[in-house]
């Protein structure tokens, strides 16, 4: 007879959970997330990207995720923004 290893369950991930997630870790003034349980797009607006680049906006937010990104999330879109940047974007750039 051979054991199986016991099988990690994973509950659901929403747009809603991986919002708060960020918004507990990055102090953001605006945060949207869409998807559809495995494929996500998030905007994240926070004063903490001011002056990073983008690869470390990105990282600031796969940070704030943790072990979601290895297990719950199977892909994540993510638009960073300074809240300087997000006022020209939402005024037509």
């Amino acid at each position: 007879m051979t054991t199986k290893a016991p099988v990690k369950i994973i509950p659901p991930v929403s747009p809603e959970s991986i919002k708060e997630t960020i918004e507990k870790s990055i102090a953001a003034t605006h945060v949207e997330v869409d998807g559809d349980g495995t494929h996500f797009e998030a905007v994240v607006v926070s004063g903490d990207f001011e002056g990073k680049s983008p690869v470390d906006r990105h990282k600031l937010v796969y940070s704030a995720l943790g072990d979601a990104m290895k297990e719950e999330i199977h892909a994540l879109s993510i638009k960073t923004y300074t809240p300087e940047q997000w006022g020209g974007e939402k005024n037509g750039g």
